[in-house]
């Protein structure tokens, strides 16, 4: 394994910055704490970052000072609405909030590859650093492109890694074409006629309607869709009522639908929403279907994918590095700045419960790995 000695020196302090800042995680766009965090140690290292892009998102830049191109390097910043139950000496201290899905980890990260650069800057070109905010929510990269990110920082390629349970510790899967889904995030009301639990009959019941409407909802996929295809509806919220003896007046539900091919994505979209209009004509209810946010599949680029694979070769070793793992079923807004320009988005193995799981926690040993790839790959562009 191939780590440059300062990054090696710095782990412990990447460390550090990851369990602190695991200890104080922040949902999307609340990422205040965060961003100031990481803006604080972008300035000790001499860097000058901007601040509050696209509402809590921060950028800096390693310039070489010559001609060249210009890499992007993103993590993301924020937590998931989760109790935090590691167990460890540094779990969580927000009630309700918990960084279960390694945001934590991917902002120490690059936080490291910071100051690593800032000493060791490019031979050629520049480096931006991207520190987004509201990957979970799918709102964040749209956000921070909305506030001039793709104008002010233009970039000619993009790279980002995710920690991957799926994968043995000590490797990386970096697959070329399609990686991730898309998605779009959906919610639903449904309305009716509150009453007496015993008056049912002077009621337009929206519980029942909503509990028939998860059940079709879990068959859309199975029914409608090719089984050659890729594709998944799932609904991951149903809320209702408030008492064993109260018809409530509404109730709500929400979920994803992803897809690895946008015309997918457009099939199960429909069919949600005629899932909708066919159950209200059925119940009498009055059913409004919300696409809260949307995200294309995640595509790596063909040359992006071969020079990640070929740094991560270098530093995990040779026959650590997987390019034919299928592409992975969850999602991440990455997908749009891939869109911007050719790039990567390459996972990390580790051993551990999966990530959205309450008891999930970032392999801090993934943190000088990490930081050596990113490295390595901005020598091998830029010198």
């Amino acid at each position: 394994m191939t780590i440059p000695a300062d990054l090696h020196d710095l782990a412990p302090v990447m460390t550090g910055w990851r369990r602190d800042l695991h200890r104080h995680p922040e949902l999307a766009f609340a990422e205040h704490r965060t961003a100031a965090f990481v803006a604080e140690r972008l300035r000790a290292c001499g860097l000058d970052p901007a601040t509050g892009i696209g509402g809590t998102g921060v950028v800096a830049v390693v310039d070489s000072g010559r001609p060249g191109a210009t890499i992007a390097l993103r993590a993301d910043m924020d937590a998931l609405p989760m109790t935090d139950e590691g167990g460890r000496d540094w779990h969580s201290t927000v009630p309700g909030v918990a960084h279960t899905c390694g945001h934590d980890g991917h902002t120490a990260a690059l936080l490291g590859v910071a100051q690593h650069l800032a000493a060791h800057p490019p031979a050629s070109g520049r480096v931006v650093l991207i520190f987004q905010p509201a990957e979970e929510n799918g709102q964040g990269a749209r956000a921070m492109i909305a506030d001039g990110l793709l104008d002010r920082w233009p970039f000619d390629e993009v790279y980002a890694f995710h920690n991957m349970p799926l994968l043995p510790p000590g490797t990386a899967g970096i697959r070329t074409g399609p990686v991730l889904n898309g998605y779009i995030i959906w919610d639903i009301l449904v309305e009716g006629v509150g009453g007496h639990g015993a008056a049912f009959f002077k009621a337009v019941d929206p519980l029942q309607a909503a509990a028939r409407l998860a059940v079709e909802i879990s068959s859309i996929a199975g029914r409608y869709l090719d089984p050659a295809e890729s594709g998944l509806v799932t609904c991951c919220s149903l809320q209702a009522g408030s008492s064993h003896n109260i018809i409530p007046a509404s109730a709500t539900l929400g979920g994803t639908l992803r897809a690895l091919k946008p015309d997918v994505l457009a099939l199960l979209w429909d069919r949600l929403q005629q899932a909708c209009t066919g159950i209200a004509a059925l119940t009498g209810c009055t059913i409004t279907c919300r696409a809260q946010a949307e995200v294309p599949p995640c595509v790596n680029h063909p040359d992006a994918a071969d020079h990640a694979a070929a740094i991560a070769a270098q530093v995990l070793g040779q026959g650590r590095v997987v390019r034919d793992h299928p592409p992975y079923p969850f999602t991440d807004d990455m997908a749009l700045l891939l869109q911007a320009a050719p790039g990567a988005y390459l996972f990390l193995g580790q051993d551990s419960a999966m990530c959205h799981h309450p008891a999930y926690d970032f392999d801090d040993a993934l943190l000088p790995q990490a930081a050596a790839i990113f490295a390595g790959i901005v020598r091998h562009r830029l010198g």
